[in-house]
């Protein structure tokens, strides 16, 4: 592509950018301003005008999706040559390259899960090992690591950096942070984070390791700058080495990160850091309809955030939905039935996307779009390319080369190949990994579609060449089927349409935010879910989880600027007042009940249970077990009165669960497999 072509493409700021080849410059893009269009632009313009030797630049991401979308559009405007790579993914080749120069034999072997050592340095110092608590474990070791703090030091500095692990005393942590450390290094073994930290410790340690780096790259470009970590921060300056070539590009209105160790005080400070620094601010949303980007800016705008002011350039679009719901099964069914409105408008599915705060929020909205007969995918499973269904698929279609397919279409050979592996037009009955299976193939017959549309008489080996090529940059296809996300998650996609649901106060923000600071990041992932939506946004809550339950709940204190007036939240009463209903009555005999036990169960002393009591003492036998494993007593984990509902009530999914007293969310996520285990095994006896 001709120079002069590349920068006609381009806005008056964002080719601002794209001439800014020399010294440190900080774009400020907001979202949906065309901030990768700018840069990659900006890079191939370099490159057409001589400014930039390819070899020699390096862009950095945070994630491989975006990675692989800036190769390929480099690769479309003459720039293939230069690398783009995410953090990790540089850092772990200098690794692999340099370790054995430096120190001899091969490099540590990386992990794919920290939860193995963890687990066994949470047993080793007596402290629960349920999935959850790991988890846990396993993050904050990830935020102590980026943000360069020590096992010794993490139990002074945590109680100041407010960070907690699911009631684990900070010296606790800190002896299962030295237990991992340790038996990962006696394992021969390094984790992602220890790729950054390798990395830097080879350049900073080694003259001509670090003299090398800085010859082969002389320029960089660094995307969603507001994420950087501490850790990449360090390893970003050993690779410049003084030097200022440098671009970075972010938004601090999308600033969500910062329980990872993101800090956006390097956006924000890199032209005190960076003398001379050209400042560039694209302000141009070309993604959002005006309504939903003045909606999008009136919430960042209640807070103290500061940040570009975006201004629409799209044509007008319908009015933001402001929608409220007595539970969140109604509420999940309203989408399904604006979903299947929409697609009958001709929205595609897969431009739909509904997004939530947590994962365990995802299951009213599998459970009513699979009763409407709506294809999904959960985002934030195993990557696409690594699924087992998908690496059969590739495999078959290699093989299918062999055979005869004169005359037929591209995605013709590719539907009848992947037949053998029960692909077909209509998706299965139900949930579960069938309906998984079958998105991964549909998904495949959709790319191959796509593809031979794009590539006139492309065969089966091209296709075949594209997967590969794909898989190997983490190139995910875009499923037929509406997104099911979290709003971490969702950053960096779009849709034409977008469903923000259970945006209430203990969600949106979420209970455990409670500092300023805290609350304020939830305000700008609000903002990042409002800005993926093109045309349609629909923002909604529940006054109550559960069918008959009590309109507690309140719209997110977020949505109160931009709320029409009758949707506004009546004012707290200053003092509540007394229930007034009678006392609840024994479902036996109607006897009223007299103490809490009674109440919670149900009925009364004198009557017979009403629940299985055979199936009641496996689950007390499965309680007992379960929080010995743990370390905590056995009503920790349930009450004698909830283990009786279970036996009573026996649910089949987690919907019945959660209707069942006494248990949340919480406990939803850390027993419903133990739970069902055993209600499964009861029923096959």
């Amino acid at each position: 592509m001709h120079a002069d072509d590349l920068l006609a493409a381009l806005d008056e700021e964002q080719r601002e950018v794209a001439l800014a080849l020399r010294g440190p410059v900080r774009v400020l893009a907001g979202a949906g301003t065309g901030k990768t269009r700018a840069i990659t632009h900006r890079i191939a313009y370099g490159v057409a005008t001589g400014v930039y030797n390819p070899t020699q630049v390096l862009a950095v991401t945070f994630t491989t999706r975006a990675a692989g979308e800036m190769r390929t559009r480099l690769r479309s405007m003459g720039a293939g040559m230069v690398q783009a790579r995410t953090f990790h993914s540089a850092a772990l080749r200098q690794v692999r390259y340099f370790w054995p120069q430096v120190y001899g034999g091969a490099p540590p072997t990386l992990i794919e899960s920290k939860l193995g050592i963890v687990g066994a340095a949470a047993k080793a110092n007596r402290l629960p090992t349920d999935q959850a608590t790991l988890k846990d474990l396993a993050s904050e070791i990830e935020w102590c690591k980026v943000s360069n703090i020590r096992p010794d030091d993490y139990a002074k500095l945590a109680p100041a950096r407010g960070r907690e692990v699911s009631g684990i005393d900070p010296l606790s942590v800190a002896k299962v942070f030295g237990s991992y450390e340790s038996a990962k290094q006696e394992q021969g073994r390094m984790d992602m984070e220890d790729v950054l930290l390798l990395s830097a410790a080879l350049l900073s340690d080694d003259e001509r390791v670090a003299a090398t780096v800085r010859r082969q790259y002389t320029h960089f470009v660094v995307d969603e700058f507001q994420d950087v970590s501490p850790i990449q921060s360090t390893l970003l300056d050993l690779w410049l080495g003084g030097r200022d070539e440098i671009c970075v590009v972010g938004d601090p209105a999308q600033t969500i990160y910062s329980f990872a160790g993101a800090r956006d005080s390097y956006l924000l400070d890199f032209p005190r850091k960076f003398n001379g620094t050209t400042s560039v601010s694209l302000v141009r949303n070309y993604r959002s309809s005006p309504q939903v980007v003045g909606a999008a800016n009136q919430v960042l705008a209640g807070g103290r955030t500061t940040s570009v002011q975006l201004r629409a350039q799209g044509e007008s679009g319908p009015d933001v939905s402001w929608s409220e719901h007595p539970d969140e099964v109604a509420e999940a069914d309203a989408i399904a039935r604006e979903i299947s409105r929409l697609h009958r408008d001709g929205v595609p599915f897969r431009e739909m996307a509904v997004l939530f705060r947590v994962n365990a929020q995802s299951e009213a909205f599998e459970e009513a779009l699979a009763s409407a007969g709506i294809a999904f995918v959960v985002r934030g499973a195993a990557r696409f390319f690594d699924r087992q269904e998908v690496k059969q698929a590739t495999a078959l279609l290699r093989g299918s080369l062999k055979a005869e397919g004169e005359g037929e279409s591209l995605p013709a050979r590719v539907s009848q190949a992947l037949s053998t592996m029960g692909w077909s037009a209509e998706p299965p009955s139900g949930r579960g990994q069938a309906r998984d299976r079958w998105e991964s193939l549909v998904a495949i017959v959709t790319l191959a579609q796509d593809f031979e549309r794009t590539h006139s008489g492309a065969t089966l080996a091209d296709f075949i060449a594209d997967l590969e090529r794909r898989a190997n940059e983490q190139h995910a296809p875009v499923a037929d089927g509406v997104t099911l996300a979290t709003l971490h998650t969702a950053k960096g996609l779009e849709w034409e349409a977008v469903f923000l649901a259970g945006m209430h106060e203990g969600s949106m923000p979420i209970s455990y935010a409670q500092t300023p600071a805290e609350v304020e990041e939830e305000r700008r992932l609000l903002y990042v879910g409002m800005t993926r939506a093109k045309r349609h946004l629909w923002v909604s809550w529940a006054l109550a989880r559960n069918p008959g339950g009590a309109a507690r709940r309140k719209p997110s204190r977020f949505l109160t600027v931009a709320l029409p007036e009758a949707l506004q939240p009546a004012a707290r009463p200053a003092k509540r007042e007394k229930s007034s209903r009678r006392a609840a009555s024994c479902r036996t005999c109607q006897t009223p009940l007299q103490t809490s036990k009674q109440r919670n169960r149900g009925y009364c002393d004198d009557c017979p249970v009403p629940y299985d009591l055979e199936l009641f003492e496996a689950l007390r036998a499965w309680r007992k077990q379960t929080a010995e494993a743990e370390s905590v007593p056995a009503f920790v984990v349930f009450s004698d009165a909830t283990l009786e509902a279970l036996a009573e009530m026996k649910p089949t999914d987690t919907r019945g669960l959660l209707k069942i007293n006494g248990i949340g969310m919480a406990k939803l996520e850390k027993y419903s497999e133990g739970v069902f285990d055993v209600l499964k095994n009861f029923s096959n006896k």
